[in-house]
């Protein structure tokens, strides 16, 4: 009988340590021999750091990629994808497709961004094509809401470059950065208030391209209803869904934590907007999750002893076009309501049966291709070898979505790729 797998994590969360304990797994210190680290991201930049790190062996996996923020740093996910788009237009490519306004017809799926300090002028040339627009500064490397703000005048964007203690716009440090987007003034509502989508993704490796959907997504919704009155402005638990922040405000429900679950938005807009456009809806989530992993896939360090499971956020607008807004590299592991906790303790189970076979100790030489039994709540979303699979013009078919076992068939009816999942 092989020995126990020996458990590691610096994020003492219950869903995380029952988990391990179920499996009979041992835990022990950071300084001994252990198999799985479950660590912060502070603590992967140690492990991989050039100064700090050490030498992983074969039998140890841990939990993110080295450079994982090249997708889950808001300013590095938008260049990213930005290179990608030109990457493709320069071969050709029919996903590279552009209206007649220059747009692309595929590949517009972030909103508008721009880098600041970096790219002020650039903002302000596209600020004045339209004054009346409100844009959304974040933080670069925050999570949970922290230092965003809406603006709508050029004045409050100087006003906050004097408060940053910076007179003018020199370059500042990476931890200063922010990005300014254009904000989704149209999202979709429902009972009046504004929500988002947090998604979760697994990839087991990025070459090849390897990802799973978890089946139980949520909404998370504001606590009060939505307004573009630009008096409300500064009011985040109108404009910004995150739990770190409405879980302050005084309408906010402890019991549902205004959380609503992904199968239940399907049912609403099943009923109230049809199946057929319900469906092409989720294939566009998920075709815009494929292509933002594609695009940092050839920049990540694809380290053997690695996995991830990200947060992706998306928000809906009233065409019901999505947008990805930001992908996460930790995502909440807190539990807000007991289905909340449910839900968490069975993302991480089913995480683990994927990224750790049979709960045994690790080999990372395996092909992290794993059975479809264990997938448990997860689904292939993407598979780079069976699509490959797919005979010599593969690229271009996988790319336009008409490879076999392609799930629904938006090629057909709106000429608009479709989902590439090979199951």
């Amino acid at each position: 009988m092989a020995g126990k797998v020996k458990w590691v994590t610096d994020i003492e969360k219950s869903v995380l340590i029952n988990n391990f304990e179920k499996r009979g797994w041992i835990q022990v210190a950071e300084n001994e021999d252990w198999n799985f680290y479950w660590m912060s991201v502070q603590t992967i930049r140690n492990v991989f750091s050039v100064e700090t790190g050490y030498r992983l062996s074969d039998d140890q996996i841990v939990n993110h990629f080295p450079n994982h923020y090249e997708l889950t740093r808001k300013d590095l996910m938008v260049k990213n994808i930005k290179r990608y788009r030109k990457e493709l237009e320069k071969e050709g490519s029919p996903l590279a497709e552009k209206d007649e306004n220059g747009k692309y017809i595929y590949l517009d799926f972030v909103p508008v961004t721009f880098m600041l300090p970096a790219d002020y002028n650039l903002f302000v040339e596209e600020f004045r094509k339209n004054p009346s627009s409100t844009w959304i500064m974040k933080p670069c490397g925050k999570a949970q809401g922290k230092g965003i703000f809406l603006i709508n005048k050029l004045s409050q964007i100087k006003k906050w470059s004097r408060d940053s203690k910076t007179s003018s716009f020199v370059t500042q440090s990476s931890k200063e950065a922010y990005v300014i987007s254009l904000y989704i003034n149209n999202p979709l509502l429902i009972g009046g208030k504004k929500f988002d989508l947090r998604l979760y993704v697994l990839v087991s490796t990025y070459r090849p391209l390897r990802c799973y959907m978890y089946k139980l997504g949520f909404c998370r919704f504001c606590t009060v209803k939505y307004t573009p009155s630009t008096s409300e402005l500064d009011n985040m638990f109108v404009h910004l869904t995150n739990v770190a922040i409405q879980k302050h405000g005084d309408d906010y429900n402890h019991i549902h934590g205004g959380k609503w679950t992904v199968s239940n938005l399907r049912l609403y807009l099943e009923s109230t907007r049809g199946k057929e456009v319900t469906n092409k809806l989720f294939d566009e989530i998920h075709w815009i999750i494929v292509q933002s992993l594609k695009a940092v896939a050839p920049v990540m360090n694809n380290d053997k002893h690695c996995f991830e499971c990200y947060g992706y956020d998306i928000i809906i607008d009233d065409k019901l076009k999505p947008w990805l807004i930001e992908v996460n590299a930790s995502p909440s592991l807190t539990s807000s309501t007991a289905n909340d906790r449910i839900l968490k303790y069975n993302l991480i189970n089913d995480t683990l049966n994927i990224a750790v076979p049979n709960g045994e100790i690790p080999d990372c030489k395996w092909n992290k291709s794993p059975p479809k039994e264990v997938l448990g709540n997860y689904e292939v979303l993407y598979d780079e070898e069976m699509a490959q699979g797919d005979g010599p013009d593969r690229d271009l078919r996988s790319r336009s979505g008409q490879s076999s076992g392609v799930k629904g068939n938006r090629a057909r009816d709106s000429g608009k790729p479709a989902l590439t999942t090979w199951k």
